[in-house]
This record gives C-alpha cells, sequence and structure tokens, in this order.
C-alpha cells in the first residue's frame, strides 16, 4: 500500500506525538508510533503507558492500514529532508520503505495489535473548556513549583480542583508553592484531581497562545485534553495533595511592592555569590530600603541595595534565592508585592489588586 504525505505537513505532528517517547524501554514498541489510516485522516499515536498523545491529519489516503513504527527514527528521517521534499510511505507486512526524491529508507515494523491503546474513560467525568493561551498562562505560573522525583508522589505534579466557576491549580515541593485560579464560563461540579508532571510539561509544549478553546475532561482515574486535532489522554496520581490553604498565609502586614525586574535583576546579581549547596541569600527589609545579601564559603559577599516604600517593622529572613528567582522570571506582571509576619514566618508573593495568584516561599536560617 502506498501513501504520498508532504514533508512540512509531516513534521510538525510528528514533533508533537514523540516528544513523550522515552529513550530506552522494556517494551520495543514504546518506542514506535501507531499510524493508523483511512478515509482521508491519519492519525498518529505515542504512549509511555500514564501519557497518550493522538493527533490527526488530512491526506489522500482512503484504505485502512495500521502499523508501528520507530518514533525517532521516522522523526529524524523526516526532519533531515529538504524543505517541500514528498514523502512516499510502501506499507508492507513487517516493513515501511520510506522514499524521497533519491533518498530510501527500510524501517522495521512491530505489528499494531500490539501496540497499547489507551481508552478514553467514558464513566462519569466533569469537563470545561479554557482558552489554550490562558491554561498554558497559568500552568507556567505554578509548573517550577512541583517537586521532582519527590518519595511522596502526590506532589510530583499539579492539583486542578476545579468548584463552580473556578478552576484552581497549585504546585508544592514542600518547600514552596503556587496557586493560581481562572474563571470559568459556567459552573462545574467540584473535583480534585492531581495531574503528573511529565504530562503538565508536554502540555506546555503542545499549547498555542490563541483564544482557541482546550476541552478538559477529568474522571476518576484520567484526564483528557483536547486542541488543535491534538488527543492528549494521561493517567492522574493517585494521592491526597496537601490541604493548601493551610500553607497560604493571611494577615501578613508587613508588606511592600516592587517592580518585578528591578528585583530579579538584584537576585540575579546577589546570587552570583552565593552558597552553590545551599543557594542562600538574605533579604534585610527596613524602613524605605530592601538590602539583598549573599555570601559564600570562599569569603566572598555580594550586597544589592533597592528603594523601597515600606515603614513597617524592620526583617532580616534568609531564603533559598533561586525559589525568589523562579516566581520572578514566570510572573509577567510589572509589580509585585511581598508579605511578611516575621523572619521565621513564610514570604507571602502576590500580584496587587489580583486575588487569582499566591506564591508561598519558606524561610530558610542562614
Amino acid at each position: 500500500m502506498d501513501i504520498k504525505i508532504n514533508r512540512d505537513i509531516l513534521l510538525s505532528p510528528l514533533s508533537n506525538v514523540s516528544g513523550i517517547i522515552e529513550k530506552k524501554h522494556t517494551l520495543p514498541i514504546l518506542s514506535n508510533l501507531l499510524i493508523e489510516g483511512e478515509n482521508g485522516i491519519i492519525k498518529f499515536i505515542a504512549t509511555d503507558l500514564e501519557m497518550q498523545i493522538s493527533l490527526a491529519i488530512k491526506t489522500e489516503v482512503k484504505e485502512r492500514f495500521e502499523t508501528t513504527i520507530s518514533a525517532r527514527k521516522l522523526f529524524d528521517i523526516t526532519r533531515s529532508l529538504p524543505e517541500g521534499s514528498q514523502l512516499d510511505f510502501k506499507i508492507e507486512e513487517s516493513k515501511v520503505l520510506v522514499k524521497a526524491a533519491k533518498s530510501r529508507f527500510n524501517l522495521q515494523t512491530l505489528p499494531a495489535k500490539d501496540y497499547p491503546v489507551m481508552k478514553k474513560n467514558e464513566e462519569e467525568n466533569t469537563s470545561f473548556s479554557l482558552s489554550q493561551k490562558i491554561f498554558k498562562e497559568r500552568l507556567k505560573e505554578v509548573d517550577f513549583s512541583m517537586a521532582q522525583q519527590d518519595i511522596r508522589y502526590y506532589l510530583n505534579g499539579l492539583l486542578f480542583e476545579v468548584d463552580g466557576k473556578k478552576i484552581n491549580i497549585v504546585g508544592t515541593d514542600g518547600h514552596r508553592l503556587s496557586f493560581t485560579s481562572s474563571s470559568l464560563k459556567s459552573p462545574v461540579e467540584k473535583i480534585q484531581t492531581i495531574i503528573p508532571r511529565k504530562t503538565i510539561l508536554e502540555l506546555i509544549k503542545l499549547l498555542d497562545e490563541t483564544d482557541n478553546q482546550v476541552e478538559i475532561t477529568i474522571s476518576k482515574n484520567q484526564a483528557t485534553f483536547e486542541f488543535n486535532e491534538i488527543n492528549l489522554i494521561t493517567k492522574v496520581i493517585d494521592g491526597k495533595f496537601p490541604d493548601y490553604n493551610r500553607v497560604i498565609p493571611v494577615g501578613h502586614e508587613n508588606i511592600f511592592e516592587i517592580d518585578r525586574q528591578e528585583l530579579l535583576a538584584s537576585m540575579l546579581r546577589a546570587s552570583i555569590l552565593s552558597n552553590e549547596k545551599f543557594r542562600g541569600i538574605t533579604m534585610q527589609v527596613a524602613e524605605n530600603n530592601l538590602k539583598l545579601i549573599s555570601s559564600n564559603s570562599d569569603q566572598e559577599k555580594a550586597e544589592e541595595e533597592i528603594e523601597i516604600k515600606y515603614s513597617g517593622t524592620p526583617i532580616d529572613i534568609g531564603f533559598n534565592v533561586t525559589y525568589l528567582i523562579d516566581v520572578l522570571t514566570n510572573i509577567q506582571f510589572e509589580k509585585l508585592h511581598f508579605a511578611f509576619n516575621d523572619s521565621s514566618s513564610s514570604c507571602l508573593v502576590t500580584i496587587p489588586n489580583n486575588e487569582d495568584y499566591k506564591y508561598v516561599v519558606m524561610p530558610m536560617r542562614i
């Protein structure tokens, strides 16, 4: 059976679905893409058993076929061909011959019937939609707070909490916590689920910065995201996420407003001489003045001063500078509020006149 596809049409779908495939697998078929075609549509499916991405493109194909090919090899071949190339696929029993101009590639296949396809859970579920741009922004506002390979497995992802006309998204690694919220068009029943880290990072890569909608469906053990001809199905993390409301402080009265870019530049400079292992920085908040101090085991020291409007209690408090740089880098607002209680309590970072974002970071002893 012969199929012809333009290289430029094929490249983007291959790139989008191949991203989740790991280089080494105990199951060889998981290194492959499942490719199905009929009625003018070719569908590409990739899975790692925890998450699955499928994407459909329109072609001239009429007859039904299915096969599996190495995702990495097919992507590399397609990417290496000149723009505008025409690829001719000849599908045989256990091989696929790919021809383009004077290039020939003979690829091994594995039986499509052995491919572990994840099915969308059609049982009780909750569905809602958001614009891709807003959803991507919200994920980027909190994804840096997720844990990485923590033994508390429920921290290795983001909490999605849908309640009425709001979706709250929360990430924490135990040292800091990010909370963001977005309005929904219509009310939805309350549901909580934890979406795994790998899925979140893949979504951030795949989502467009447009007003086109992403349809989100959450069920007991699964979540589905549908947008741009892409269908992403993921297992969810089975665990109890911490009660984030107990972590977000209320009533911190020592507050100052600061320009995000100015503070970020000062933090980056001060961090150069911070201890490489502990990454500590001291914030000294005094009347109309903020001082950043860092030092290291070589007796080197950096100091930065910023003028601020502040008339509260003087505070001398230490933080992991990386946790502060993360929030300053990922929140795209000009001004931020920093709120403190005392030198041993958490710091709350918020956006002026905006209740939809909160970042809490625990202090460290320096």
